[in-house]
């Protein structure tokens, strides 16, 4: 998967949450596996040796919930979604990476690899079909929380979004949209 779709599918799960840092903190997590993706700057073959091993583990994991927790205002939903976004990744990673990328989820204590014998290429139609899906779902939250993905970004974009969505499917109740704020900032 790409860095876009595991954006949105984090924030997706992060919706529970009330407060935008804490939604936002638990998408960050979501990405914190890709952090490996810099040994591309050492050269390829750097990045074709550690890119799903460094942080694709159980150790970045505990690593990126105990920072989540840190940085969160509600510290245990936040450290369990934390949890669940950086799984979710690997989960993606294994499906949608495409064959021969393996994760070594036990490094550096184990150097098995795991592989998934029906994995999709990265430029698949499941992948295709996924980030529409995540895509959606995205611009579909300015209906029940009047937010979308682009609040990780800006609020003032995020807000102009919103409105132009609810102009567009929800005419006649866009004055609702006016006289009150998002559902929880």
């Amino acid at each position: 998967m790409n860095l876009i779709v595991h954006t949105e599918l984090s924030w997706l799960v992060a919706q529970v949450l009330p407060k935008r840092r804490d939604r936002i903190v638990v998408t960050i997590a979501g990405l914190a596996p890709d952090l490996d993706a810099l040994t591309l700057l050492g050269g390829s073959r750097i990045y074709g040796t550690y890119h799903h091993v460094i942080s694709h583990g159980y150790v970045a994991a505990l690593l990126t919930v105990l920072v989540a927790a840190a940085a969160a205002r509600d510290r245990a939903k936040v450290a369990m979604l934390a949890l669940a976004t950086f799984h979710l990744h690997l989960l993606c990673d294994l499906a949608g990476s495409g064959p021969g990328w393996p994760l070594l989820y036990f490094w550096p204590t184990s150097r098995h690899e795991w592989f998934w014998s029906g994995q999709w290429n990265l430029a698949s139609w499941q992948n295709g079909i996924v980030a529409l899906v995540a895509s959606l779902a995205c611009l579909g939250m300015a209906f029940p929380f009047r937010r979308t993905v682009v609040e990780l970004f800006s609020l003032k974009g995020d807000a102009a979004l919103v409105k132009a969505l609810w102009t567009r499917f929800r005419p006649s109740r866009v004055k609702e949209l006016d006289a009150a704020p998002p559902a929880a900032g």
